[in-house]
């Protein structure tokens, strides 16, 4: 019994520590992104708890340099792809070239593409074809792509965040639902507040910008990543993640508002999703273990991307946002 809280003091120091560290991340971060704190912090807590993040928001509202920021501030290497309709599979994870060797022979080779790196950035990733889209889904759940039947393994850690732009849908192909899945979270990025904007119009415009310092390397980042899956999370945070995720689920056991204004609901994944998240959050604001307002914060952006209304609910007004609202009055 010694040895088991010897090493709970072990973890609990850890955290402690890195708690202190991720302070300066998001300090860091601040100097260069004004005012999205809930963004960074959501994004943080994606990376945080090993997932990835889908950023969605009008054009000019800094979600590529977001991305940039957070792959120097954690130590990352960091690749951007825009992804365009004309856009091809092989763009994105490689392909191999034939070489021909001095003595004539001749052997294929394997170039890698822009994917092999620590933080992927998918500009705009629904301007791309079904076929390019689904060129990321092995390299999202797996972390290591097949090409000609070789398996080639990404940098650890890999992160892909992604973005749409949600006004502009001419020329567009949609997610599908099984990508979307792979996503931890979707991030609504909002409009600056007058203050930030303020603070942005000056800082940007001048002779020199800030640029993010470095806080972090990929292995603290992933050492920190380790870290969040020992937390320990008490049964009442388990049991209201695996309510509110049942609880959006249509079926013969879903009560009549689920039922009439939900076509499909969250996957396991969407659990899995909230589990790591608390944590990651937890541990971003100081805390040592999740509480059940971890879980109602990242509900919606757990579960936006991950539900689909009927078409009688839209007719009658509701929305994604709506519908989780009144999921998210059960719990709290």
């Amino acid at each position: 019994m010694a040895s088991i809280n010897e090493a709970e003091k072990h973890i609990v120091s850890e955290l402690d520590q890195m708690a202190g560290r991720l302070e300066k991340v998001r300090e860091a971060i601040g100097k260069v992104i004004f005012g999205q704190s809930e963004v960074i912090d959501l994004s943080l807590t994606a990376i945080l708890a090993g997932g990835h993040g889908l950023l969605v928001g009008a054009p000019g509202l800094a979600k590529t340099k977001l991305a940039t920021t957070l792959g120097r501030v954690l130590g990352l290497e960091e690749k951007r792809i825009q992804f365009t309709p004309d856009l091809m599979p092989a763009d994105i994870l490689g392909s191999e070239v034939l070489d021909e060797s001095e003595h004539g022979r001749r052997q294929f080779r394997f170039v890698p593409g822009p994917v092999f790196c620590q933080l992927l950035m998918a500009d705009e990733i629904n301007r791309a074809s079904p076929r390019t889209q689904s060129a990321l889904l092995q390299a999202m759940q797996e972390h290591h792509i097949t090409i000609a039947g070789v398996r080639h393994d990404l940098p650890r850690p890999f992160h892909v965040l992604a973005t749409q732009n949600p006004i502009e849908q001419e020329g567009t192909y949609p997610l599908p639902e099984a990508q979307l899945d792979r996503f931890l979270v979707e991030i609504d990025v909002p409009y600056p507040a007058l203050d930030a904007e303020r603070r942005m119009l000056f800082a940007t415009t001048g002779t020199e910008e800030d640029e993010a310092q470095t806080v972090l390397t990929s292995g603290e980042l992933m050492k920190i990543q380790h870290l969040v899956r020992l937390m320990p999370v008490g049964e009442q945070v388990a049991d209201a993640i695996l309510s509110i995720v049942r609880a959006a689920r249509p079926g013969p056991d879903a009560d009549e508002f689920v039922n009439k204004t939900i076509g499909w609901g969250p996957s396991p994944r969407a659990s899995q999703a909230l589990m790591l998240g608390a944590r990651a959050r937890a541990l971003l604001g100081g805390r040592l273990s999740p509480s059940i307002d971890d879980v109602l914060a990242l509900v919606g952006p757990v579960f936006r991307h991950r539900m689909a209304l009927t078409f009688t609910a839209r007719a009658d007004g509701e929305t994604i946002d709506s519908v989780i609202a009144r999921l998210k009055t059960r719990l709290s």
